[in-house]
């Protein structure tokens, strides 16, 4: 029997790199996705599956590049090296690609799935059950001679025939599969019908060691509900999203699980491994680069999770937290402190301040740019707290690749006139270029001139402007959303400034950047 099985481990297994990216306009390019990895890995995520690398060039070099990093963390974990995951379909091509991108890793996974509810079969694969069963044998026995450690997902298998994924399931396990993963692909079904299906297999498989995982999508808002329901089954694998990101409404959130088995461990008898400590940095970091911002009133990482407004709440707050409080915050990385730094304070208190907040692989070339946006922040602000050194930290370990460089901007701008933006800017080949341009309001000229300079069509989708601290002097962040003529691909752009013109300008370049990065 597993040591899983046997412990009652729960291995945690974040698609945040594959299925989350999924989510529209979440686009992620290589150094963002490392960064995601090396946090996951801090957070004690066991699984981390990178991304799908048959789906283009970009992404099969990300998950190289990923397997790289990881390789070299010498930061210890309790659940030892982070096993890195590739997706594939039941196809020879698809698994030897995954197979190349994880094949240096400490620990790898082949991730191989293959439809099997009659809709899928008939509508979209145009196969029968039997053929069905035939790739899954034959597909799942190729990647078991590449890597030791493969994974099977029926996909929508919980529209399945539950004899019919009986019988494939076995198939999977008898051709080397050691996890079976059961996919609520379209968030169709309920906690109860989860405890059935996952209750079943158990049941009725023939190898007390394979481990039953679930992955469910949010459609009906059941996503969490539904993961709890196939761990009390006896699934000792969730596959989960920073966030609860993911196709359409989403997939599992984490944190929501997470959370859930610390708060009520006597409803669920399973152990994990993962650092509660580092769920808010890690939740901050995700919603800053794919540009997916978390709602205010979203469990564990939302805004207003521990925030009291009624004065009944705050009464009984105040006389004792856990009226109205089940967690600590302080136990998932929540601070609110104003900390006294700034213009003045010299590159060790920063360097301490950064390291008390959790980040510890920072490079000194990254520290040195840190405290010099941290300072000239200084000097635009009175106070500098915790979430402005985040919010700069994010901006600044993430290497994007800049073609292109806001110089200078001139905005002239009235309430009856066109305004006009006078840019520079420079290219990758430190070439300057200025343009003037006029638009309706400040933002639409700057764009204007941009699109001029550069040369590039793009289309506007979303435009968002989000305080990340409070007062007058508050450090903005804007998200962009633009679409490019040529394949309507939705590319996000960010970017974080106490001047709201200057982060609008850069969000947009960004997301320009990306475009061009990714064509």
């Amino acid at each position: 029997m597993s040591e899983n099985i046997k412990s009652n481990k729960l291995v945690v297994f974040d698609t945040t790199l594959r299925d989350g990216e999924q989510s529209p306009g979440a686009t992620l390019n290589i150094e963002e996705k490392v960064a995601i990895a090396q946090q996951l890995y801090m957070l004690g995520v066991d699984v981390c599956e990178a991304g799908f690398p048959i789906a283009s060039p970009g992404d099969f070099k990300a998950i190289q590049q990923i397997v790289k990093i990881i390789n070299n963390i010498n930061i210890e974990r309790d659940n030892g090296p982070m096993t890195i995951c590739a997706l594939a379909r039941c196809c020879k091509k698809d698994i030897l690609c995954a197979h190349e991108s994880i094949k240096d890793a400490k620990k790898s996974r082949i991730h191989v799935f293959l439809a099997t509810s009659d809709i899928h079969l008939e509508a979209k694969l145009k196969i029968t059950r039997e053929e069905c069963l035939d790739k899954i044998k034959n597909m799942v026995s190729y990647a078991k001679s590449l890597c030791n450690d493969i994974e099977f997902s029926p996909e929508d298998a919980c529209r399945t025939d539950i004899e019919f994924l009986t019988k494939a399931v076995q198939v999977a396990i008898d051709s080397g599969a050691t996890t079976i993963n059961i996919p609520d692909t379209v968030g169709y079904i309920t906690p109860n019908e989860m405890y059935s299906i996952i209750s079943t297999l158990k049941s009725n498989i023939r190898n007390d060691d394979v481990i039953l995982s679930t992955h469910c999508h949010n459609d009906l808002g059941l996503a969490t509900a539904n993961t709890l329901s196939g761990i009390t089954a006896g699934a000792r694998q969730v596959e989960v999203t920073i966030n609860g990101i993911g196709e359409r409404a989403g997939n599992t959130s984490l944190e929501e699980v997470i959370m859930t088995l610390n708060t009520r461990p006597q409803l669920f008898p399973v152990t994990h491994s993962i650092n509660i400590i580092q769920i808010i940095k890690t939740s901050r970091m995700v919603s800053a680069l794919t540009g997916m911002l978390v709602q205010p009133n979203k469990a564990i990482v939302g805004a207003n999770a521990f925030a009291h407004e009624a004065g009944i709440h705050q009464h009984g707050v105040l006389k004792n937290v856990a009226t109205y409080e089940i967690m600590n915050p302080q136990s998932i990385g929540l601070e609110n402190n104003i900390i006294v730094l700034g213009k003045h304070s010299g590159r060790h208190a920063f360097k301490e301040r950064i390291k008390k907040m959790g980040y510890t692989n920072i490079s000194e070339k990254q520290l040195l740019s840190i405290v010099k946006k941290i300072k000239c922040l200084a000097d635009a602000k009175k106070h500098i707290t915790d979430e402005d050194i985040e919010a700069v930290i994010i901006d600044k370990i993430i290497t994007i690749t800049s073609n292109w460089k806001i110089v200078s901007i001139n905005i002239k701008s009235a309430s009856k006139t066109r305004s006009d933006a006078n840019i520079s800017m420079s290219n990758k080949d430190n070439k300057y270029i200025s343009r003037k341009s006029s638009g309706n309001g400040p933002i639409d000229a700057i764009y204007n001139c941009i699109n001029q300079i550069i040369g590039v069509s793009t289309k506007l989708k979303i435009y968002k402007v989000d305080s990340i601290t409070s007062g007058f002097d508050a450090l903005g962040r804007v998200t962009v959303k633009i679409t490019d003529s040529e394949n309507n691909t939705l590319i996000t752009g960010y970017s974080t400034h106490t001047d709201i013109i200057m982060a609008s300008a850069n969000a947009y370049v960004n997301a320009i950047n990306r475009m061009l990065y990714k064509n």
